[in-house]
């Protein structure tokens, strides 16, 4: 398996582990903010904002990596998940918190940049196994990243808001 094949396997992994590890916090963490015992309808709100800057912005993040290369939309994309993260973790408003959410959606393409790079430099013989070895490295991440999130939001509410902002930047 070549390296940049690699590279994007444990990018996926990462970005995985990153969405899981916020979604065990996300509703004590909009009681915080809101001071409300009824945050179903924020989430709600929140991850259709996220899917709707998504919907808008995701054919021109696909343009942009036909245009300029997928590595730099992949590092925008995962640049803007971390700032999501860090303003999610910093937000004392459900304001700043959409802020995130949106500036999240508007730069999220790390999927379908990786799924293009693996479609890419696959030939037609490979490309099953390699989408099957993607496929697996996203379950893995999404195994793993509500553990963790559950675990470290046991010690401090934010932090799992902050080692996703880790995960990406490092990433």
């Amino acid at each position: 398996m070549t390296k940049p094949l690699l590279v994007i396997y444990a990018t996926i992994a990462l970005d995985a582990i990153g969405i899981g590890l916020i979604f065990p916090i996300l509703p004590r963490l909009i009681e915080d903010v809101t001071h409300a015992q009824n945050v179903a309808f924020t989430i709600g709100v929140l991850a259709a904002l996220y899917a709707a800057m998504q919907f808008a912005f995701a054919p021109v993040l696909g343009a942009l990596s036909d245009r300029f290369g997928r590595r730099p939309v992949l590092l925008v994309s995962l640049g803007g998940a971390a700032i999501d993260y860090v303003l999610m973790a910093l937000a004392p408003s459900l304001t700043l918190l959409m802020v995130g959410r949106a500036i999240a959606g508007l730069t999220s393409a790390s999927i379908s940049v990786a799924t293009a790079y693996i479609t890419d430099i696959s030939p037609e013989d490979t490309r099953a196994r390699r989408f099957g070895i993607f496929n697996a490295m996203f379950g893995i991440g999404f195994i793993l990243g509500p553990v963790l999130g559950g675990v470290l939001g046991d010690h401090w509410l934010r932090l799992p808001f902050f080692a996703a902002a880790f995960l990406n930047a490092a990433n």
